[in-house]
């Protein structure tokens, strides 16, 4: 399998299913793990950094951590092949950008995914879609059971796993979910679900996490700590309280809407896919702006021509490394906004 493989339908987290899918689009569970009696990345010596990889990359492929898997030398991929990857979150950011001999083991499927020195040693990740992060959470300790029966990670017995940033001491773990909050913006109530999660402890993000803007009206939620915490505690308070509050938000902002602005409504979403048709021109983030009403529309019931699944699979597609992976070539930015609207015409049925 290749790469430019992956362009050819969205990832595990844009399915469309699962538990409260209409406003979670995706569950995530990441794990960070160092190897004893080695140092942190940062303090490594770039020999050690090139050792980590080399170890790691055999460990992992051969801990069987799912049927069929993708490595990837991060270091030696293109920029556009970065960029894909971080498009379907598969690699962070930072890991994209930094300048270190690193890899990335990914599950063909996209369930999985294990990033060889990011910030730490492993970072490991599960993605679901919809709220499903019980399941998740089995899977990445399936994988981290093989991991260990390969590798001794650094652990302490009084704070527990022990990682580059102190706010991942303990279980190493971090929970996301990815929400979409078109409603709550248009109401104006998102500052509501701000101070929600700051009350709750949550970390709130954009869609490509940190330092990222909420484009497309998707937030990313995750808890901010997880010393003195148990893994059960953490995703137990994320299933049960954490994120039915902000679905029971943005629902509530919706059924408000359809009461007393359905005109209004219906006009945002059909201009939205009407542009979405038409246009010959139009950037990524047009639309994800337009998609995201699109994609309100579909879930209020108002748009009976195109599905659920169609809609989250454009927001992926149509982004800027997708689409030129699909081409086949490098574009400049009005060559981009050219095809991008040519393809969203193709896809949504206009000529």
């Amino acid at each position: 399998m290749k790469l430019a493989d992956f362009t050819r339908s969205a990832g595990e987290w844009l399915r469309g299913v699962g538990p409260m899918h209409d406003v979670v689009i995706s569950s995530r569970i990441r794990l960070a793990r160092n190897l004893a009696g080695m140092p942190f990345l940062t303090r490594c010596t770039a020999e050690q950094q090139r050792d980590l990889e080399a170890r790691l990359r055999k460990d992992i492929l051969a801990a069987g951590i799912a049927p069929q898997v993708l490595y990837v030398d991060v270091a030696a991929a293109s920029e556009l092949d970065r960029r894909l990857l971080v498009e379907r979150h598969l690699i962070s950011r930072h890991h994209a950008e930094a300048d270190t001999p690193r890899g990335a083991v990914i599950a063909v499927d996209e369930t999985a995914s294990i990033m060889v020195n990011e910030e730490d040693h492993l970072r490991i990740q599960v993605l679901r879609s919809g709220l499903d992060l019980t399941n998740a959470v089995a899977e990445i300790e399936r994988i981290d059971d093989l991991l260990a029966a390969r590798a001794d990670f650094a652990f302490h017995d009084r704070y527990g796993y022990l990682t580059a940033c102190p706010t991942n001491v303990g279980t190493g773990l971090r929970v996301s979910v990815m929400l979409h909050l078109p409603a709550l913006k248009m109401t104006g109530e998102i500052e509501k679900a701000f101070r929600a999660a700051h009350d709750m402890h949550l970390a709130i993000r954009g869609l490509y996490g940190e330092g990222t803007e909420a484009t497309g009206d998707f937030f990313q939620i995750s808890n901010q700590t997880t010393l003195g915490r148990t893994e059960e505690q953490i995703v137990e308070e994320f299933i049960e309280q954490m994120v039915p509050k902000f679905v029971e938000y943005e629902r509530a902002a919706r059924s408000g809407l359809l009461q007393r602005r359905a005109n209004a409504v219906d006009d945002k979403v059909q201009r939205s896919l009407a542009v979405l048709r038409a246009a010959r021109l139009i950037s990524s983030e047009e639309t994800m702006y337009l998609l995201s009403l699109v994609r309100l529309g579909v879930n209020l019931d108002r748009l009976r021509d195109v599905g659920l699944q169609t809609v989250n699979e454009l927001f992926l597609l149509t982004q800027p490394a997708h689409l030129q992976k699909t081409l086949g070539k490098e574009l400049a930015p009005e060559q981009r906004a050219e095809a991008r609207a040519g393809f969203l015409r193709k896809r949504l049925g206009a000529g």
